[in-house]
């Protein structure tokens, strides 16, 4: 996959050359490009904001270096434009999954007091991580890219890796154990130690549907329970 990230702060997105999305990018299984907004800017200054018509606090964003940025971007990615954006619908592990499938993808970063309205006309779909304010669209990037990437083959060592996380199939994941075999007089469950494949399955299954319906009842309401998971919540 290839990602550009329009932006104010290239340098925030240091962050994936490290660790697993680092080890993709050696690979060449994913490509993670950021495009410095101002560069694009006509100003002597390179002033990439202004004061808002009709009055109010802060600063909005013009839309003449970000429109010029996009069209560049657009020459080398043909991907959708996704804007980070409060009016955006609240991203969560289906839209991850559904933007994991996508080769080419293009971020626009927002700042200050947000974007000019013109600029809309330019961007494709625009995503909120959740209703709380932050210092700039850099902040829901990072955890958006992240999760995104994690779902393209070839990212992680195997397709078992995130199928069996948090969410992926609606349910938190079962609690996780390694080694001592006890700590603090708190021993690990037999049945992990048991080498039966098929109880461990059913231990694991068991303790995601009990976690999730414990911690988040309002994943828990949202699912469609097998024959086989009414009879294992028996």
């Amino acid at each position: 996959m290839k990602i550009h990230i329009l932006t104010l702060f290239p340098e925030m997105f240091h962050v994936f050359n490290y660790s697993i999305l680092g080890r993709a990018i050696e690979k060449n299984i994913l490509e993670i490009n950021t495009v410095n907004i101002r560069d694009y800017s006509k100003n002597k200054h390179k002033k990439v904001d202004d004061y808002p018509y009709g009055g109010g606090a802060g600063m909005v964003m013009s839309p003449q270096p970000i429109v010029d940025c996009i069209k560049t971007v657009k020459s080398i990615n043909k991907g959708k434009v996704i804007f980070l954006g409060p009016r955006g619908k609240t991203f969560d592990q289906e839209i991850a999954k559904e933007l994991s499938t996508n080769t080419e993808l293009i971020f626009l970063c927002g700042h200050y007091e947000g974007i000019d309205e013109r600029v809309y006309k330019y961007i494709d779909e625009e995503i909120s991580l959740g209703d709380f304010v932050l210092t700039g669209g850099e902040m829901a990037c990072i955890p958006i890219v992240d999760s995104i990437c994690r779902l393209i083959p070839g990212v992680l060592s195997s397709r078992e890796s995130y199928m069996e996380e948090s969410f992926y199939n609606g349910l938190l994941e079962y609690p996780q154990y390694t080694r001592p075999e006890c700590f603090e007089g708190d021993f690990v469950p037999k049945v992990l130690l048991s080498g039966h494949h098929k109880n461990i399955n059913n231990w694991r299954r068991i303790q995601s549907l009990k976690v999730t319906r414990e911690k988040r009842p309002d994943l828990f309401k949202k699912l469609v329970l097998s024959k086989e998971d009414k009879e294992l919540l028996k």
